[in-house]
This record gives structure tokens, sequence and C-alpha cells, in this order.
């Protein structure tokens, strides 16, 4: 991107919202909608730092059409106060299914250099993007891990986001069957990482409907080293089976926000 196209992607970004609001007027929507794909493609990114928030401060390479909540800090607040409550210097936070890293990036400064983050992220294009972002923070204590986390060590298949409908690709997920843009790729339950790996002290799921079978490999982790957890449940049924389980394996759980549960032991 030259330098007078990243500026233009730049104040795209900081005046999204308003923008957003001229769109939807009827004559002046066309044109604006018009003169910002003229001026900055739909496949744009441009390094902004985060303005506010705990993660204030931290770089990300954003799309301009997309990326206001994460430039703002104003993604998943319930999720960033969680982390600045739970996590501390020298701790271990697993961020599993960690999209562009903006909770793995948070999470490092939370854990310091004394600490440790490791980050499982399955989409290949989206596991690139999140390695920049912990280059370009020095994150020298991240970890990434392009593989899914699942009930077993084993292949799966993984469907990855239209870019048309989700420009980010954030919506990726395990199918039992090949279709159209699916690829094949390992997966790994926690269990098995953690017999190589150090455990947890806190960890974050977010994988869009798997959750149940991310903890159905991680059996012995719940029961022996009891982790704090902190899930995005994607259907009723899942949160059930969950807080369930999590019952069972006497840990205490609080809603979080509409879609999360914390979990942590008794």
């Amino acid at each position: 991107m030259s330098a007078s196209s990243d500026r233009l992607a730049r104040l795209f970004l900081r005046y999204a919202s308003p923008l957003a609001g001229l769109r939807r007027l009827p004559l002046i929507g066309p044109c604006v909608s018009w003169a910002s794909g003229m001026f900055v493609p739909r496949n744009a990114r441009t390094w902004v730092q985060v303005q506010r928030g705990p993660a204030a401060g931290l770089w990300l390479h954003l799309n301009p059409r997309t990326g206001q909540p994460y430039f703002e800090g104003q993604v998943e607040p319930e999720v960033q106060s969680v982390l600045q409550r739970q996590l501390g210097p020298g701790m271990v936070f697993y961020d599993i299914g960690a999209n562009v890293g903006f909770f793995t990036i948070l999470a490092a400064r939370l854990v310091g250099p004394e600490g440790h983050v490791t980050s499982f992220e399955a989409d290949p294009e989206v596991a690139a993007r999140l390695r920049e972002h912990v280059a370009r923070n020095a994150c020298a204590q991240v970890t990434v891990e392009q593989r899914a986390v699942w009930s077993e060590s084993c292949g799966v298949l993984f469907e990855g986001t239209d870019p048309r409908t989700s420009p980010d690709r954030g919506l990726g997920r395990v199918v039992s069957a090949s279709a159209g843009d699916t690829i094949s790729l390992d997966a790994v339950s926690l269990d098995d990482y953690v017999r190589t790996s150090v455990p947890p002290d806190f960890l974050k799921c977010d994988v869009e409907g798997a959750e149940v079978e991310v903890f159905r490999g991680a059996q012995n982790l719940l029961q022996e080293r009891r982790p704090g957890i902190l899930c995005e449940m994607h259907s009723e049924e899942n949160r059930s089976i969950l807080l369930a389980e999590f019952s069972l394996r006497g840990y205490a759980c609080q809603p979080c926000g509409e879609h999360h549960v914390l979990a942590l032991p008794r």
C-alpha cells in the first residue's frame, strides 16, 4: 500500500462510524460507498495503535472497514475485563481460537516477560496475521500453534470463511465433510498438548461451536491442573453440556456478558 493510500485507510478507520451513518442516507450514501471503494480497497490493511482500554498502545494491522472496534479498544469488553482480573505477571495463558491475536497480545502484556501465552489458531491465513501481530508487538513470550484444538489429536477438516461474508475470516470451523473452502489440518487435544508443554493457569476458548469437543479432550487438565476458563458458548446445547461438565469437575460458573461463561475452580 502506498503512503497516500495508507493515510486514507487510517482516516477511513478513524471515521468509520460517521461514514456508516452517511451511507444510510438516500442520496449521499451511494456516493460515500463509491468513494470509499475507490480510495480504500476492500482488502486494505493499515498499522494502527489501539486507542483505549487495557490494550492501548498495542499495534494491529487492521482492515479499515471492519477494524474500528479493535482500533478503539472496544472489542468484547467483558473478555478484556476478565483477562485483566485473572491474569498477572508470570502466569501461563492459552488462547484457543486466537483469531488475529487481539487477546493474545493483551494477555502477553498482562503476564509480562516472565509469563507465557500459547495461541491456537487453525486457519492458516489468520494464523499468519496472528504471527504478524506477535512480531510487531515484540511478544517473545508468545507461542503460535497453527492447528485446531479438538477432543483427540488427529487430522480434521477445516472450513474457512468466505472473505465476502467475514473480511477478517474470523468464523472458520471444523466440519465433518469436505466442501468448497475446506482444508485438512492437524488437531491436538489439550491433554496431549500439556504432556510436553507448560499447562495453563487460565485459558480462553472461542472456537465457533466446537467448545464441547475442546473440553472432551481436556479431562485430565481440568481434573489435575484446574485452570480458570473463559468460554464463549455458541449454542444453548453447548452451554448446557459444558455447565454440567464444569460443575462435575468442581468449577463454579457465572455468566460473563451474553455469550461467555467464566468457570473458576472452587
